[in-house]
């Protein structure tokens, strides 16, 4: 079973430095209808204006993942970590028992685009981690490359749940397959162009919500970004 999620429907939130869509209720948004998807919680499009971000803040017993579009993210947290988030690099932070961040566009001229996903985590309590990977785009090309996983296979950064997730780059007739586990639910979030996910034809911005299905089917792309996760079984 397919359910389409199209990008119009999600909610929306502009504060002026921050503008932000809501794939799941999040903040002043509040839908009974789209709480997250298996343990997959928050995915937040946000556009942060130059020289602008979020001041230091907390968070705990979530894994954290910013996924950067365009632009760069510095990134500043109380467990030692100063870094720069450019595109084609995936970030993770375990929040485990507590940890302060914060988020910033130092560029004086250009938005800093990016992807904030947050999943449940499968250990609470645990000490506060960061790992950060580049995958260039010929890994992504035309295939769906692993960039998070439980176990780090295939030089992913490891996250603390039950989940994957992949990133993959698809144009003209590039396709990909991935076999699923019919007992666990998969998220299709589409970042740019057009793909078309089982037969089903998504634009950028919407989602694709799978259920019982045991196969992955990815073409027809047209400039298109993509992100699968693979969550924990119902």
């Amino acid at each position: 079973m397919l359910t389409l999620r199209k990008s119009q429907d999600r909610g929306y939130a502009d504060h002026g430095w921050l503008k932000s869509h809501h794939s799941f209720s999040f903040a002043g948004y509040h839908d009974p209808e789209h709480m997250g998807f298996g343990n997959l919680r928050v995915i937040n499009e946000d556009r942060i204006a130059p020289g602008t971000g979020f001041g230091t803040h907390g968070h705990r017993d979530m894994e954290i993942i910013s996924y950067v579009l365009s632009g760069e993210l510095a990134h500043k947290d109380t467990i030692g970590n100063v870094k720069g988030i450019p595109p084609g690099d995936v970030q993770r932070m375990s929040a485990g028992r507590g940890v302060m961040h914060s988020e910033f566009n130092h560029a004086p001229d250009r938005t800093t685009h990016f992807l904030q996903i947050w999943i449940e985590p499968n250990v609470r309590g645990i000490e506060p981690g960061y790992e950060q990977k580049r995958f260039p785009e010929s890994e992504k090309r035309g295939k769906l490359r692993l960039v998070a996983s439980p176990d780090g296979a295939d030089g992913s950064v490891l996250i603390h749940a039950d989940a994957r997730l992949y990133a993959g780059l698809f144009d003209g007739g590039e396709k990909a397959t991935l076999a699923v586990d019919a007992k666990r639910p998969v998220y299709v979030h589409l970042i740019r162009g057009e793909l078309s996910v089982n037969g089903t034809r998504l634009s950028a911005g919407d989602a694709a919500k799978l259920e019982r299905e045991s196969q992955l089917v990815l073409s027809e792309g047209k400039d298109a970004e993509v992100l699968v996760f693979e969550l924990a079984q119902h």
